[in-house]
């Protein structure tokens, strides 16, 4: 049996023409990142009605306050407790005062102060848990001694000293709130830049010489948005409830101010003859805290890279 030797040159191959403007084709849909997030979320439908349900009441919030004539102070003692009617939709309390423009208004005032301690809390939570974790030994131990001394005082003991010193309102408020708000976000963003240390971009980076507010702000804080996020959309519904805890008690804001814990509080007192002034404003709270829980619970589903279709 003979074995017939093939010379192999250049001539036995033959280039295949292709066609420059053709590029690969996936089969799928490219879906990256956010707008991958996006696509999960859309399915939970649960998520998708609340962000809608939102939407439409903070567009009441900035607009119900202007669709009268009446402002959320006027007074009017000749249609005290009115029910509602076509005049007053929603009713007035017992100054005559309308009930549509101060729900809305109060509406208004109780998102203004939780967006304003979640921003806080976004603030001072991300920056002191990516310092702590970031630089780690003596200076991660010393900050973490500061977040268990904070988490050891009760909320209400921080309000009620301020108090003492500062004029119950927005300002009381929102302080007392921020003081121990950002613990949680810190301690998320911690753990979080522990495990992103590891990686191989973060030390290639270091190996390239990038200081350390480069290597937070380009590499650790981007990689951890998905996480913070999550947190900050359940910080909104819990300030809005320690908001309308402290103004029901006597603590928060003090009339002639509306906020939906001052609304209740009012309303309250005069549920056996007058159940309107309670309904209508616990109608919005619940509103706002189931909305913004299951709007929460799925974008913690909807940007977790483990969760598949």
């Amino acid at each position: 049996m003979s074995i017939e030797k093939v010379e192999i040159n250049d001539e036995s191959f033959q280039p295949v023409l292709s066609d420059p403007s053709d590029k690969e084709a996936l089969s799928g849909k490219e879906l990256v990142g956010w707008r991958n997030s996006w696509r999960r979320l859309k399915k939970n439908k649960g998520a998708f009605v609340s962000l809608f349900v939102l939407a439409f009441i903070v567009l009441l919030a900035i607009f119900g306050p202007h669709m009268n004539s009446y402002t959320y102070y006027q007074t009017d003692y000749s249609v005290s407790f009115q029910p509602p009617s076509s005049e007053h939709w929603l009713g007035t309390d017992k100054f005559g005062r309308d009930q549509w423009t101060r729900i809305w208004e109060g509406t208004r005032i109780s998102l203004y102060i939780a967006l304003l301690a979640a921003v806080l809390d976004l603030i001072i939570g991300v920056m002191f848990g990516a310092i702590s974790g970031v630089f780690g030994g003596k200076v991660d131990l010393v900050l973490q001694r500061i977040i268990d001394i904070l988490v050891g005082i009760p909320n209400l003991i921080v309000v009620i000293l301020l108090i003492l010193f500062m004029k119950p309102g927005i300002v009381t408020i929102s302080v007392a709130m921020v003081i121990t708000g950002w613990v949680n976000m810190a301690r998320l963003v911690r753990s979080q830049i522990f495990k992103l240390k590891t990686q191989e971009y973060v030390m290639a980076s270091q190996a390239l010489g990038a200081n350390v507010f480069r290597i937070i702000f380009k590499h650790f804080i981007p990689n951890s948005m998905s996480l913070i996020l999550v947190n900050l959309m359940f910080t909104i519904p819990s300030a809005i409830f320690t908001e309308a805890f402290l103004s029901f008690i006597g603590l928060g804001l003090q009339e002639p101010l509306a906020s939906l814990g001052v609304l209740i509080n009012d309303g309250f007192h005069a549920m056996q003859s007058h159940y309107y002034l309670l309904i209508f404003p616990s109608i919005v709270i619940v509103a706002l805290m189931v909305c913004f829980n299951l709007l929460a619970d799925g974008l913690r589903d909807a940007v977790d890279p483990k969760m598949k279709d």
